[in-house]
């Protein structure tokens, strides 16, 4: 990771972490929370096996961590590399949606 770049060691991330990520970054949730939110903001259904790999991932990788839990819901949080890597990575989804949408001879909303 670089200060420049906190993504270029992660070779960028998938569209489920992405929406994993934002919805973490409101606050602390469970995989259920977690994947209704995303159905709720994005439209798109995450399965069971796409969710927890990408937790799994996520959680690997330093950008989540689990919290303790009274029961068997695992919640998790943002960690602060994980807000880092969410902020740059949005950038640059942003810059490229910019280009696509100038080159199609729109402009952004």
């Amino acid at each position: 990771m670089t200060p420049e770049d906190p993504v270029a060691d992660l070779g960028g991330l998938a569209e489920a972490s992405v929406e994993i990520l934002v919805v973490l970054s409101g606050g602390a949730a469970h995989g259920y929370a977690i994947k209704t939110a995303v159905e709720r903001e994005t439209g798109r259904t995450l399965g069971p096996g796409t969710l927890y790999a990408a937790l799994a991932r996520l959680e690997e990788r330093g950008l989540i961590e689990p919290l303790p839990s009274d029961d068997r819901r695992q919640p998790y949080r943002l960690t602060g590399r994980g807000s880092q890597v969410l902020a740059a990575e949005l950038t640059r989804l942003q810059a490229l949606a910019n280009r696509g949408l100038e080159r199609l001879g729109r402009t952004a909303e």
